[in-house]
């Protein structure tokens, strides 16, 4: 049997299929019910454009880190509450195939990526 899988429309981490979802599984959208409160909010896709932004000004194959998208969006004052944001927003690019999230140089898997991440544009 193949496991079907989709991106969370909020955070973009990665839903498996379970069989309390047989029924429901194609209005699935959303991992948790966390996601499902938050949804994708205007400063979401804020960080979605700062972060494509960035990397527009950047060389090609070079990367930025969430916190520059962070601190674009939200000035000096309070971008750490948008560090996690920003990782979503990153996520939900994956899924789009616009960047790629790297670790050590490498592709990674964002819905299981820990530690620092670097995001770059998709070759």
């Amino acid at each position: 049997m193949v496991t079907q899988t989709k991106p969370c429309a909020s955070c973009g981490r990665t839903i498996t299929w379970r069989r309390a979802w047989a029924r429901t599984w194609d209005q699935v959208r959303y991992c948790s019910a966390a996601c499902r409160k938050r949804r994708v909010r205007p400063i979401d896709r804020d960080l979605e454009r700062a972060i494509l932004g960035l990397l527009a000004d950047r060389a090609r194959g070079a990367t930025i880190c969430p916190s520059e998208a962070a601190r674009a969006v939200a000035g000096d004052e309070g971008w750490r509450d948008l560090l996690e944001p920003a990782r979503r927003a990153a996520r939900r690019l994956v899924t789009r195939g616009e960047v790629e999230v790297t670790q050590k140089g490498r592709v990674v898997d964002p819905s299981t990526a820990k530690g620092p991440i670097r995001i770059r544009a998709a070759r």
